[in-house]
């Protein structure tokens, strides 16, 4: 199966990688690429607040529990790094931030898990369609309107 899936995943790459860029080169731009450069680091930032606003840690503990550094810590806490998308007001996030600082803390996380709690609120952010604008910026040829991919997600809990 995962032989299939791997084959079948290169395939689509190839595939999608013939697309025309307006200059001419061929390229494909995954919105998960896009959301390596907002999403994450948004939901990084807000993990570091709960560590250290709610739960008291200093900056160097922030920076040992997530394998960071304590200047990306501080970047995150003085809003220089993680703020590209707004995502503190968004509830469906809060309990997937909420399970991973939970891991994060009283138990030795599991990958899956933890994977799987990032990705649920990595989705939830998208379906806000917040990265919209930020996958326009990377592919000029998206259509905004025409493109309701992020917001047609479904999270492992919706399947």
């Amino acid at each position: 199966m995962t032989y299939v899936i791997v084959n079948m995943t290169y395939v689509m790459f190839i595939y999608f990688s013939t697309l025309n860029r307006s200059n001419g080169e061929r390229y494909l731009k995954l919105p998960c690429e896009v959301a390596v450069r907002s999403v994450i680091p948004a939901v990084k930032a807000l993990i570091a607040k709960e560590l250290m606003e709610e739960q008291g840690l200093k900056q160097e503990q922030v920076a040992e529990i997530l394998g960071i550094s304590q200047s990306a810590v501080s970047k995150y806490s003085r809003k220089v790094r993680g703020h590209a998308i707004k995502v503190d007001d968004i509830e469906e996030v809060q309990p997937f931030i909420n399970g991973m600082v939970t891991l994060l803390l009283h138990r030795t996380p599991q990958r899956a898990e933890m994977l799987g709690l990032f990705c649920q609120a990595c989705v939830a952010i998208r379906k806000t369609s917040l990265m919209c604008a930020f996958c326009q910026k990377s592919d000029l040829n998206v259509k905004i309107e025409e493109c309701r991919f992020c917001i047609t997600l479904q999270s492992k809990d919706e399947r």
